[in-house]
């Protein structure tokens, strides 16, 4: 696993329309249903894996636009080396976008919350999380923050194909940690 960064996140409960019995709210990487603090990618601060180096540059952006961040969760997120090319059926590396500066403050205190699995179509920003967009929680075993509880498990579901037929792949293995 590699240094991603960081995100701010406006966490929601669990909505009505997830069946899955244990999950109470959503951390997946994706913004699709806890969202991220802004449509931050127009204010071009993020890194080559299209999050940001410290929560110190969300704060810096947050001010400069008026956006408020009370209320959100501060994440930190590492990703796996490789992305799974469903189409080829084989791990590939996974590669940030060079051309943007990264320089990742890795946290001194970390709480893993879990691994979310995420596709990337276009190579370089998240996408969607199929365990929470895609309901696949309600197939597979989650943890309370609707991610699951180890690597090998990501690792072994994307091999199998647990994934297909939800989002277009590849798909990405990130560890997502709240900070202390």
């Amino acid at each position: 696993m590699i240094p991603a960064g960081y995100m701010a996140k406006r966490v929601v409960r669990k909505p009505d329309w997830l069946k899955a019995n244990g999950v109470e709210d959503i951390y997946s990487v994706s913004g699709c249903i806890s969202k991220d603090f802004a449509d931050y990618i127009k204010f071009w601060k993020h890194n080559g894996c299209w999050f940001f180096d410290s929560p110190e540059v969300i704060d810096q952006v947050a001010r400069e636009q008026s956006i408020g961040l009370a209320g959100t969760t501060m994440f930190y997120y590492e990703v796996y080396e490789q992305e799974f090319d469903d189409g080829k059926g084989q791990w590939c590396p996974c590669e940030r976008e060079r051309s943007f500066p990264t320089n990742i403050r890795t946290p001194e205190k970390k709480i893993l919350a879990g691994f979310d699995v995420v596709n990337s179509v276009t190579r370089n920003s998240p996408e969607c999380s199929p365990l929470s967009c895609n309901s696949l929680t309600n197939e597979i075993q989650t943890n309370s923050h609707c991610l699951l509880a180890d690597f090998e498990t990501a690792k072994q579901l994307i091999e199998t194909g647990k994934f297909n037929n939800s989002e277009p792949g590849p798909y990405r293995i990130f560890a997502v940690y709240t900070l202390e």
